[in-house]
């Protein structure tokens, strides 16, 4: 009597949440003896599994007869009332997901600047910006309404409006309007300090001018830095893939949850993938301070430097905290620092406490709490520490 055919296979395991999205996924062998194979398994199938293949099919089973037998074609039929696309299309569903719900708070802005455009340029500059309260209040980029004479914002449902600018902080790139009416739609802000590189990213906005068009990508990177207009360098930044061309500045940049982590700022224009947007943690404190005060107060001292590199004896005889410093090249008249008797040629190494070996960290130094506050500042000055006491007034 012939033996019954010996059947071997790997099954592919695959567990999903009740939200559709792979949680697991684990490869363990199958063995039968019978003619047809049976699901007899090795270990038990945890309840939310099923059994699942990349191959265009829910169930399938490849397998090696060792005697006498070809492979049986797989099945194709669906289990459990689950279809192939609807596994696999998951991704697809998210973006859908999210555009359809997002869309609606996104403006489209035309801006109108005060100087006259060079011959051949548009009369108007193009950006987008996103609806955060039902009254009207909407984010956008600085640099998309600076300078505006006029800010036209339209819905996609064809609503247009005249916008006014409530407030700006070029150091952020970040921009408050208002629009007048009531129930729009809007968009939450989502934790940016909660996000993971590798998470989906979806940007919309109207590059070009071609209205409410959605990108998709993934958070490329976090903590990245980027300088704006004003010289000051924003922080936490959000790198993505997710692709962003001129007219997207201001428009959100979405999570799969259809909240805004980010608001797209800038793309480098001969790279590929490399876009930023300013992160929402940082985008609510800003435009939290616009509302109420239609600015962000920062502390000013009146003086123009270099980053410097000090000599390694200086450092090891006069101990200090830094290896670079802040040379004063100019000195505003009546301003804080020079009040306080700083000179010009005078490298700064200490500001309130703080070691400080760049202007960008002297920048951050500078804070709302400086305004007003007697700080001291420690400088080199021909080979010798020397102190001084000032007292930063507010940047206008």
């Amino acid at each position: 009597m012939p033996r019954a055919p010996f059947w071997r296979t790997q099954v592919i395991l695959a567990a999903f949440s009740q939200h559709g999205t792979i949680i697991a996924l684990r490869s363990f062998p199958f063995e039968s003896t019978a003619l047809v194979p049976e699901l007899k398994f090795k270990r038990q199938l945890p309840a939310p599994a099923l059994i699942f293949s990349p191959f265009n099919s829910i169930f399938m089973l490849n397998y090696l007869a060792t005697e006498g037998h070809a492979a049986i074609p797989a099945q194709n039929t669906p289990r459990n009332g689950v279809s192939d696309s609807s596994l696999l299309d998951v991704y697809s569903q998210t973006i859908v997901r999210v555009a359809s719900g997002a869309s609606n708070a996104v403006l489209h802005l035309k801006v109108f600047k005060k100087q006259q455009p060079r011959p051949n340029d548009p009369a108007a500059g193009t950006g987008s910006g996103f609806i955060i309260s039902s009254d009207g209040y909407a984010v956008t980029n600085s640099h998309v309404v600076n300078g505006a004479e006029k800010i036209e914002a339209m819905l996609p449902d064809g609503r247009s409006f005249v916008a006014h600018l409530v407030g700006e902080d070029p150091a952020t790139d970040l921009a408050l309007i208002k629009i007048e009416g009531s129930a729009f739609s809007t968009l939450p802000f989502g934790e940016s300090d909660r996000l993971q590189v590798g998470q989906i990213a979806v940007a919309i906005g109207n590059p070009y001018g071609f209205q409410y068009t959605v990108t998709a990508g993934v958070v490329s990177a976090l903590g990245r830095t980027l300088r704006s207009q004003s010289g000051r360098l924003i922080d936490d930044v959000i790198q993505t893939d997710a692709a962003l061309n001129p007219g997207n500045s201001g428009g959100p940049l979405v999570n799969s949850h259809g909240e805004v982590i980010g608001v797209n700022t800038a793309v480098i224009l001969p790279a590929q993938g490399l876009c930023f947007a300013v992160a929402s943690n940082l985008a609510k404190y800003v435009v939290g301070k616009l509302l109420l005060e239609g600015r962000v107060r920062r502390g000013y001292l009146g003086l123009s430097g270099q980053n410097i590199q000090l000599p390694a004896q200086w450092i090891q005889t006069l101990e200090l905290p830094t290896r670079g410093g802040i040379q004063i090249q100019q000195l505003e008249n009546g301003s804080p620092a020079q009040q306080c008797g700083l000179q010009n040629g005078d490298v700064i190494v200490q500001f309130d406490a703080r070691p400080v070996d760049s202007i960008d960290q002297l920048h951050k130094a500078l804070d709302e709490a400086s305004i007003g506050k007697k700080v001291t500042i420690w400088v080199l000055r021909s080979g010798a520490l020397k102190q001084f006491t000032a007292i930063p007034t507010e940047l206008r």
